[in-house]
């Protein structure tokens, strides 16, 4: 259990920012290189480095050197289980939602029908 904590802690660290989270958006799409990623955005390679720095050590990504060439893939395993945790998340607010929804209905019925 505590892995797993571990884990998704990281996975939301790394989706705290919105430039990673644009990175993993882009890598959704297909491997890139590290030049291709870095383009859209007005910063510096060193500062852009630290982006994917951040996300490879968190295990959103892992990225290969060929040549003078580093490609980036996403890890989806990782992504899945942020996405199941929030799932979880959603599921219980949504009963809890439920819940107060049918307790509102059965108030408002009370109220017509004593008058008020």
């Amino acid at each position: 259990m505590e892995n797993y904590q571990i884990s998704l802690d990281a996975a939301f660290h790394a989706l705290a920012d919105p430039t990673r989270r644009a990175v993993l958006s882009r890598l959704t799409k297909g491997p890139a290189s590290v030049k291709e990623l870095a383009e859209p955005f007005d910063m510096g390679l060193p500062s852009f480095m630290k982006h994917l720095r951040v996300l490879e050590s968190d295990g959103l990504i892992h990225s290969q050197k060929v040549g003078r060439v580093r490609t980036c893939r996403i890890n989806a395993e990782k992504l899945a289980a942020a996405e199941a945790w929030l799932s979880e998340q959603r599921k219980h607010w949504q009963a809890q939602t439920d819940r107060l929804a049918g307790y509102v209905e059965l108030e408002m019925i009370g109220r017509s029908e004593d008058g008020n």
